[in-house]
C-alpha cells in the first residue's frame, strides 16, 4: 500500500502540473472558461496518449516496477539507488534512470489530466443553475472513465505488461479522447435562453457508426499487434516472408488472456502465431481504408458552403488515412522506427478526434 506522505507528494505534483496551464487559460480573453478548460482537456489528453506510445515504445512501461511511485518514491531522483542497483543487476533490463523518467511523467501527465477533469466536474457543478444538470452529469461520466483507465495503467505495471490489459489500456485512453471531444464541441446553452442551434446534418449516422465501430476495430489489432511486439514478424511489404498468404494460428494469436511472450499453455509463443497477429491487422487495415474513405467521399459529394467545416474535417479524415498507410508500411520496411511508430499511435489518435468531430454533423433520422 502507497504511505499518505507519497500520495499527498504526487497529488501536490498535479496541482503544480494541472495548475500552469489553467493559469493560461484563465488570462486568456474570449470564450468562456469552461469551453476553454474542455478544449484544453481534449489536447492534454492527445499528448498523453502520443507519450503513452513513446513510453511503450522505448520499453519503459517498467521502468518504475510499483505504482504509482517509484520504488516508494514520487520521482526517480528519491530512488536512485533502488534504480541503479536493479540496473547493475539487470544491464539490459527494464529499469534505468532514463526509462524511470519516462515512466514517471507519463504518469505526471496521466495525473494532470485527472486533475483538470476534477476541475471541469467543479466548474459544471458551479454551473448547476444556468447550464441544467447536462454537463455535470457528463463531467461526472468523464470523472468515472478516466478513473478506470487509471486503474488499467496500474495493472499495466502490476501484471508485467501483459498484453490484453496494456492494449484495453490504450483503447480506453482514445475512448477519453472521443468522450472529451463529444463532450467540448457540444453547444452548451442556459436554461433560459433564447440562442437555438440550428444545424445541417447530412451525414448518415449509420454509415458513421459503422465507420467509427470498423476504426476502433482496427485501433484494438494495432494495439494487439504492438503489446505483442508483432510488428516484425512479418518483415517485408507486401507480402510476409515471400508469401502472399502465410501460415496462421489464430487461436494462438487471438488467445487473450496470457503473458507477455507467452502462449495459453505457459510457454513461448510461435513465429506463426505472432504472424497470424500482424496479418490480421493488414488485412482489416483494407476495410478500414474503403470505409472511412468512402465516409469522407460521401460528405465531399454533399458539399456546399454551409458545411464548409465538415468538408475541412472530410480532407483531413483522408490525409490522415494517408498517414497512416505510409507510417503503417514505415514500420515494417525500415524495421519499426521510433518516429513512424510514434505518428501511427499519434495518427490513431487523430482519426479518432476527426471522427468525433464529423459525428457532430450526423443525422440518426435516416434510420
Amino acid at each position: 500500500m502507497p504511505s499518505l506522505i507519497l500520495l499527498l507528494e504526487l497529488a501536490l505534483i498535479a496541482i503544480v502540473f494541472a495548475g500552469l496551464p489553467l493559469a493560461y487559460l484563465w488570462t486568456r480573453p474570449g470564450y468562456s472558461f469552461f469551453q476553454k478548460l474542455n478544449w484544453l482537456l481534449v489536447f492534454m489528453t492527445f499528448d498523453l496518449i502520443v507519450f503513452g506510445a513513446f513510453t511503450r515504445l522505448t520499453d519503459s512501461g517498467l521502468g518504475c516496477p510499483d505504482w504509482p511511485g517509484c520504488y516508494g518514491n514520487s520521482n526517480p531522483l528519491h530512488a536512485l539507488g533502488d534504480i541503479k542497483q536493479a540496473e547493475h543487476l539487470l544491464p539490459d533490463g527494464p529499469v534505468t534512470v532514463m526509462k524511470a523518467w519516462i515512466e514517471m511523467i507519463h504518469r505526471y501527465l496521466a495525473m494532470t489530466v485527472g486533475a483538470l477533469i476534477l476541475v471541469q466536474v467543479g466548474t459544471a457543478f458551479s454551473k448547476l443553475k444556468s447550464l441544467g444538470k447536462g454537463p455535470l452529469l457528463g463531467s461526472l461520466g468523464l470523472l468515472l472513465l478516466v478513473c478506470v483507465q487509471g486503474a488499467f495503467g496500474a495493472w499495466t505495471v502490476t501484471l508485467k505488461l501483459q498484453p490484453i490489459i496494456v492494449t484495453f489500456h490504450l483503447i480506453l485512453a482514445l475512448l477519453l479522447l472521443a468522450a472529451l471531444t463529444s463532450f467540448a464541441q457540444q453547444v452548451w446553452v442556459g436554461k433560459n435562453s433564447a440562442v437555438q442551434v440550428l444545424q445541417i446534418k447530412p451525414v448518415s449516422g449509420v454509415l458513421w457508426l459503422f465507420a467509427f465501430v470498423t476504426l476502433f476495430c482496427q485501433i484494438f489489432l494495432g494495439a494487439w499487434v504492438s503489446t505483442n511486439y508483432a510488428v516484425l514478424a512479418c518483415p517485408e511489404f507486401p507480402t510476409c516472408l515471400g508469401s502472399a498468404w502465410p501460415e496462421t494460428n489464430w487461436q494462438e494469436g487471438f488467445t487473450l488472456w496470457r503473458q507477455l511472450g507467452l502462449n495459453a499453455q505457459g510457454e513461448f509463443i510461435s513465429p506463426v502465431a505472432l504472424q497470424t497477429i500482424h496479418w490480421a491487422h493488414r488485412l482489416f487495415a483494407c476495410l478500414v481504408l474503403l470505409v472511412l474513405s468512402f465516409l469522407a467521399w460521401q460528405i465531399l459529394q454533399r458539399s456546399s458552403p454551409a458545411t464548409e467545416n465538415l468538408n475541412r474535417f472530410a480532407k483531413l479524415l483522408l490525409s490522415l488515412l494517408g498517414l497512416q498507410m505510409i507510417t503503417g508500411i514505415s514500420n515494417v520496411i525500415f524495421q519499426w522506427p521510433l518516429v513512424a511508430a510514434l505518428l501511427h499511435t499519434a495518427g490513431s489518435a487523430a482519426l479518432v478526434f476527426c471522427m468525433v468531430r464529423i459525428g457532430y454533423w450526423t443525422s440518426w433520422k435516416r434510420l
